[in-house]
């Protein structure tokens, strides 16, 4: 390569690098999302190590590293993340999935709407733990009962916000797409579904937020294993330690499966967007 090209090239590289913002450089979000955690640890472990927080309040971070390397040796931390792991994701598909269904009747029929839509939004304001008692009942102590719980908070973000979404799809899309002869499927397909991805993309996110704290209501109640299980022992037996190494690996496995959800996203948007 001769010096005018290779002085082309470097240009190049420098005008594509400028052309993306700042706070949108990939480099930039790892090291800024990794910032304020790193900040968070370094004044948790100042206040335990000065003595600022008693330690049977707070503890130091060693000593929750300590005791999920205890937990990690005898083999029961990595069976609490496995069931949890488990409920969550069996929870959020059958929830999705049913979301996604009725969220279909509900933003493209006007009887859909009318039927269903008051009903899904009075049940909607009914708290997590009010189910709890009612799937006891009927499912029994049992992983069904909590699978199905967790399928509940999936629900109705991804409903409401996917229902939304097709509702408010641009009429002139739709005008545009009739006239093309698409009816029925085709135009759902075709014109509907790829407008109302964003709207699917942030319903599936909401729901698998939701998903893991309705994950923690079925484990705090009548469960043997897994990560609200864990919370719940640690509670009961003044294990402060195991009850912050709990929260860390509750947001630890949240923030996992939504980076997957986010892999996903930028697949869909490639596609349909």
């Amino acid at each position: 390569m001769t010096a005018p090209s290779q002085a082309r090239a470097v240009d190049a590289a420098e005008i594509a690098t400028a052309a993306v913002p700042f706070w949108s450089r990939p480099a930039v979000r790892v090291l800024g999302g990794l910032a304020v955690p790193a900040l968070l640890v370094a004044a948790w472990w100042f206040v335990t190590a000065t003595g600022i927080v008693p330690v049977y309040r707070l503890p130091t971070p060693l000593s929750v590293l300590t005791a999920g390397a205890e937990l990690a040796a005898s083999g029961d931390l990595w069976l609490h993340i496995a069931i949890s792991l488990q409920r969550v994701l069996l929870g959020f598909l059958f929830g999705a999935v049913v979301g996604l269904a009725i969220a279909g009747i509900v933003g493209l029929s006007r009887a859909g709407d009318v039927l269903l839509g008051p009903l899904l939004v009075a049940l909607r304001a009914v708290p997590s733990l009010a189910w709890v008692p009612l799937l006891i009942l009927w499912m029994q102590i049992g992983e069904e009962s909590k699978v199905t719980l967790v399928a509940i908070g999936a629900f109705f973000p991804v409903f409401t916000t996917v229902a939304l979404g097709l509702k408010h799809v641009d009429p002139l899309l739709v005008e545009a797409g009739r006239s093309f002869g698409y009816r029925g499927w085709d135009l759902f397909r075709i014109v509907q579904l790829p407008a109302a991805v964003p709207a699917l993309i942030s319903g599936l996110r909401l729901g698998l937020a939701q998903a893991w704290l309705f994950l923690v209501a079925a484990e705090l109640l009548g469960a043997s294993m897994g990560l609200g299980f864990l919370l719940s022992i640690a509670q009961t037996t003044g294990r402060v330690d195991q009850i912050l190494l709990a929260i860390v690996l509750l947001a630890l496995l949240g923030t996992a499966t939504n980076a997957v959800l986010q892999l996903a996203e930028r697949r869909l948007l490639r596609r349909w967007a």
